[in-house]
């Protein structure tokens, strides 16, 4: 028996790639197409960071590290062809809003998800997971990934310079002839293009395609030679690793900002497993996921080393869905996936050259993908409607993730009781909606 041979045995036994119908070939190939579909994180994660005042350097080695072992967790606990990586949105709400509209600092942030992990911990070692995501009707479940999609849609628009503040209008058009809209306006353009051919790694090839154009054409600066391009440092997580601030996160308020970091973090993650599982043929004919508590375990643990590291919450990919389409079924898909993860670390001076207007269309497209959720979403009972609209509006026009789910959640249960069908609202959205509305009071 060759080692090749004998490798292969050992990787068959322990992904169960004969019991799942697949082969390590077919496995790695996978892997390799969702790191592609999900690479653009590791441009965009650090730009939406910087604007929270971490050290971009840091910011783009806590992202590939994280991502890469968080992914690895994932293939090996549980055995789930998905790859996890800071989710957007959550980052968002960590940049936009615990930094920029409360101006916490974001050692502060980082204790908030370090807290947060610590409360999925618990949650899913006690099953609470489970119970609140029931709990919740569907029509706000699908409404709260439409508003986070229109959320980071607005802050792609506004980083792309479509969109620019005004005085009395408050928004209006930016100015489109600059040439930092026009190659923004070209990358969008090109992604969605891309993405109706099912391209994979259009959002990639976008960013890329723009950061080429705008070094080429001068709009941003560019390395004079090879020699600048080696000299760039490798990327350290020194500025940000174990700088997490608990005492003022905890000081700050559990309502404020933890509980906030735990219910998107919760209805994301959920939403994308349960896709992702069905997809994959991991759910039993009797509805229940394989694994899921393992896999449910290795999203807490990495939301602690999300916050350890210094980044924002990691979380499923939908974009995992790339690799699936290609035949991953197993955990060998998301090692290989978490390689390459690691493999980027050489290439990540690079990635300080792509300039944040180059990325601001991949958020557009991250959000109008988001978008899908609406058609699931049931209008014609107001009572359901009405708080599905305040919960997807109210995210982007607060700038706040929280303010939706707070707007969605509390006129839930009230229209709920005004309308005699109180009986509709499941006890845990009692809960749930009460913790809302103190922290709107809180707030003033």
């Amino acid at each position: 028996m060759t080692a090749e041979t004998s490798s292969q045995g050992f990787l068959d036994k322990f992904f169960h790639l004969t019991e799942k119908k697949t082969t390590v070939r077919t496995e790695m190939v996978a892997g390799l197409t969702t790191f592609i579909s999900v690479a653009y994180i590791l441009f965009v994660n650090p730009n939406i960071l910087a604007d929270a005042g971490i050290p971009k350097e840091a910011a783009i080695a806590s992202t590939i590290w994280v991502a890469a072992l968080t992914t690895a967790m994932m293939g090996i606990a549980a055995n789930y062809p998905v790859a996890l990586a800071p989710g957007m949105g959550l980052n968002a709400f960590f940049a936009y809003y615990v930094v920029g509209t409360l101006h916490l600092p974001w050692q502060v942030a980082l204790g908030g998800v370090f807290f947060s992990g610590i409360c999925f911990f618990l949650m899913t070692l006690g099953g609470l997971r489970q119970a609140i995501i029931q709990a919740v009707p569907q029509n706000l479940k699908s409404s709260i990934g439409v508003g986070i999609g229109l959320f980071i849609a607005f802050i792609g628009l506004k980083g792309t310079g479509l969109i620019v503040a005004d005085p009395v209008t408050y928004l209006t058009l930016g100015h489109v002839t600059s040439p930092q809209v026009l190659l923004s306006c070209f990358g969008l353009v090109l992604t969605g293009a891309l993405m109706a051919r099912g391209v994979s790694g259009a959002i990639l090839i976008g960013i890329a395609t723009v950061t080429a154009l705008s070094i080429a054409l001068g709009v941003s600066p560019a390395p004079s030679g090879i020699s600048d391009i080696m000299s760039l440092r490798f990327p350290s997580m020194a500025a940000t690793f174990g700088q997490l601030d608990l005492a003022g996160a905890w000081h700050y308020g559990i309502f404020s900002i933890i509980f906030t970091f735990t219910i998107v973090e919760l209805f994301d993650n959920m939403g994308t497993l349960i896709g992702l599982t069905m997809r994959a043929g991991l759910i039993k004919p009797d509805g229940e996921i394989e694994n899921l508590d393992r896999a449910l375990t290795t999203d807490a643990i990495g939301t602690m080393l999300s916050a350890l590291f210094g980044t924002s919450t990691v979380t499923s990919y939908v974009e995992s869905a790339a690799g699936i389409a290609e035949g991953g079924r197993t955990g060998l898909t998301a090692m290989t996936t978490a390689a390459m993860f690691l493999v980027a670390l050489v290439f990540a001076p690079l990635i300080g050259l792509v300039p944040p207007f180059a990325t601001a269309p991949a958020l557009v497209v991250v959000g109008a993908l988001m978008m899908t959720g609406v058609m699931n979403v049931d209008f014609t009972d107001f009572s359901e409607g009405l708080p599905a609209f305040l919960t997807i509006i109210m995210m982007p026009m607060t700038s706040s993730i929280a303010n939706g789910f707070a707007f969605g959640f509390v006129s839930y249960v009230l229209l709920k009781v005004f309308t005699g069908k109180a009986r509709q609202v499941n006890p845990v959205m009692w809960v749930v909606a009460a913790a809302f509305l103190v922290n709107l009071g809180m707030r003033g």
